[in-house]
């Protein structure tokens, strides 16, 4: 009876651990995610997605001219750089909201890669638009297709990791904004299209033929996300160059009047 008891202790203990990890990823994620909407909306405009834009400045990598700890970053975003851009964001941002800055920084570090080989952006944009076929799904500026995420600001949204990742591994992080939808009618008929927007009485997509549908969910049979990304995976389709380049290509995206 010893041993049962004390075999129930153990699995409780262990079942108590894990669901505490599981509460301490999930509120690191949050935070996380919390923190990259803040750094692109506000400082990705100088620093760059990557962080990396400012000279002598890594934030991707860790790399600071003055902070050496999260406390030194904290007090950086209160009361900025004297002398230089880096204004103050104490009137912007909440303490939680610098710490969540400050936690995404340490992610980006910590998911940085090695230096990826240097790539052509001219060279990437032909393969863009020729052999790899982007533009049957996605958009850049005025050309190609509306059924895939526009592509058009791509460069100042994801880090060149992520973009790589996105190419490799489609299916490793999809964004709200990527994921499609199936929905089932009462007739059984069946769509497939980009989430655009939903409420409470309807769902909106962009179906496969570029059309914009709106549809009351009291008609549906049945509608939900796909897991998966339908776009393909160019492992074996382009070498290491050509990805190079095709990133280097995606990098440049950065609004429709950027060159």
């Amino acid at each position: 009876m010893r041993e049962v008891r004390a075999c129930l202790l153990l699995f409780a203990t262990a079942l108590a651990s894990r669901t505490v990890l599981a509460q301490q990823q999930t509120s690191f994620l949050s935070e996380t995610e919390d923190g990259r909407q803040i750094f692109l909306t506000n400082c990705a405009i100088c620093h760059g997605p990557d962080g990396d834009s400012v000279y002598g400045v890594d934030l991707g990598r860790g790399k600071f001219k003055t902070a050496s700890s999260d406390d030194d970053l904290i007090r950086i975003l209160n009361v900025g750089v004297p002398g230089t851009s880096m204004p103050a964001f104490s009137k912007e941002f909440s303490q939680i909201e610098m710490r969540a800055v400050v936690a995404y920084l340490r992610y980006m570090k910590s998911t940085s890669s090695a230096t990826f080989a240097p790539g052509d952006a001219i060279q990437g944009k032909v393969i863009f638009e020729g052999k790899g076929e982007c533009l049957s799904c996605h958009r850049v500026r005025d050309r190609g297709s509306r059924v895939g995420p526009n592509l058009t600001e791509i460069g100042s949204l994801r880090r060149t990791v992520e973009l790589r990742r996105s190419l490799l591994d489609p299916d490793a992080e999809v964004l709200p904004s990527s994921r499609f939808i199936r929905i089932v009618a009462r007739d059984g008929v069946t769509i497939i299209g980009r989430l655009m927007n939903q409420d409470t009485l309807t769902v909106q997509l962009i179906d496969s033929k570029e059309r914009l549908q709106s549809l009351k969910k009291a008609n549906l049979k049945e509608y939900g996300f796909i897991d998966k990304s339908l776009m393909p995976s160019y492992r074996d389709k382009l070498n290491n160059q050509q990805l190079a380049d095709v990133v280097s290509y995606l990098v440049t995206l950065k609004g429709i009047g950027a060159q």
